[in-house]
């Protein structure tokens, strides 16, 4: 087994790892910390294709806006700017964090409102978590924490496959300032996830939430989904145009206690983005009839690594000569595919663009 970064601690030699002078890889000692224990993409914020800041953020199922992996959704809860942030707690090794700013207050939500911002999870990924048997895991989730807003906020796993839940409380105790926070979850063993790519699994954070979400007792241990249980007691962060919240070094991992924070190389933390959204500068050059799409003037590509899914695509700056910012995206498969313009000119055309790919859960 290879490692990123230096050899874990508790890795242990053995006889046929030392021959002739040179040693080869350790193997892990049973109960050590493996690499990817952190179930969590991205938690540290650094990675932000789509951009660093995005005033009225959010939607009602959730939006993907600056931060990647993390989605915002916002049922009618006054307006958010969601922003990639420089503040962050001091000598943690974090660089960047996500920030919440209210832009348009709600002190009164309907009873149907809610914030959460989410990380939607691939069931593939969970099968070790032997979620809906009698050796279900436990899980633990820790982060650092930021907000003027003081009080009680609630922190939700929550199974898709069986709409299943279980929610618990946190409480910043002092405004503005870094808070570290650990919470223990225990396993489920009822529901298997599904094996397959879909959105089986959420970690949530609530910010706010309509007497429909808090009106019942909070759902403290898994439990089929009842609304009312699941954001009991949580703050109101859109109560006022003076509240923020900030967040990072969101880990979420097998076990009963909080290992410390697993930093990845930029490198592969990017590459793991994107799986679920990528970016690619693409160009061509060809001849066109002017009878429309170009044949002649298409160019194909792959992804640096497999997507999710076949993608959706959509463009984010196109210029050209001859050619139409309408593009027509063929055989995109979660590989790649090609990408061709309209054309009403004749002769020599030419294309290039910026082209999104989203394939996110």
């Amino acid at each position: 087994m290879s490692y990123i970064g230096s050899k874990p601690a508790d890795a242990v030699l053995e006889t046929n790892d030392i021959a002739d002078g040179v040693v080869t890889n350790p193997k892990l000692s049973t109960g050590s910390q493996q690499n990817f224990r952190n179930i969590i993409i991205n938690g540290d914020m650094s990675i932000a294709q789509r951009g660093t800041s995005q005033a009225s953020a959010g939607s009602s199922v959730g939006s993907y806006d600056t931060v990647d992996r993390f989605a915002f959704a916002n049922q009618n809860m006054g307006a958010f700017t969601i922003s990639q942030d420089t503040d962050v707690p001091s000598a943690q090794g974090f660089a960047k964090s996500l920030k919440l700013d209210c832009t348009t207050a709600d002190a009164s939500p309907a009873t149907n409102d809610y914030l959460i911002l989410q990380q939607p999870l691939e069931g593939q990924n969970l099968q070790y978590l032997k979620k809906g048997t009698s050796s279900a895991e436990s899980l633990t989730v820790s982060f650092w924490v930021k907000s003027n807003k003081t009080g009680t906020y609630i922190t939700q796993l929550r199974d898709n496959d069986n709409s299943r839940n279980i929610s618990k409380s946190y409480t910043i105790d002092t405004a503005d300032t870094w808070e570290k926070k650990t919470i223990t979850y225990a396993g489920d063993t009822t529901g298997t996830l599904d094996n397959d790519n879909n959105n089986s699994f959420a970690l949530q954070f609530w910010l706010g939430a309509g007497t429909n979400f808090t009106s019942g007792t909070l759902a403290t241990s898994w439990e089929s989904i009842t609304n009312a249980n699941r954001a009991v007691g949580n703050v109101n962060l859109a109560d006022s145009t003076s509240n923020e919240w900030y967040i990072t070094g969101v880990q979420l991992e097998a076990g009963t206690t909080a290992s410390d924070f697993e930093f990845l190389p930029f490198d592969i933390n990017m590459q793991r983005c994107s799986r679920y959204y990528t970016v690619l500068r693409i160009g061509a050059t060809g001849n066109s009839s002017g009878s429309g799409q170009s044949a002649s003037c298409r160019e194909s590509f792959n992804f640096m690594s497999p997507m999710r899914s076949a993608p959706s695509f959509a463009t984010s700056s196109f210029s050209g000569s001859g050619t139409s910012s309408t593009q027509i995206a063929n055989d995109i498969t979660e590989n790649g595919g090609y990408v061709s313009p309209f054309s009403t000119a004749t002769g020599r055309i030419y294309f290039a663009g910026t082209f999104a790919f989203n394939s996110e859960l």
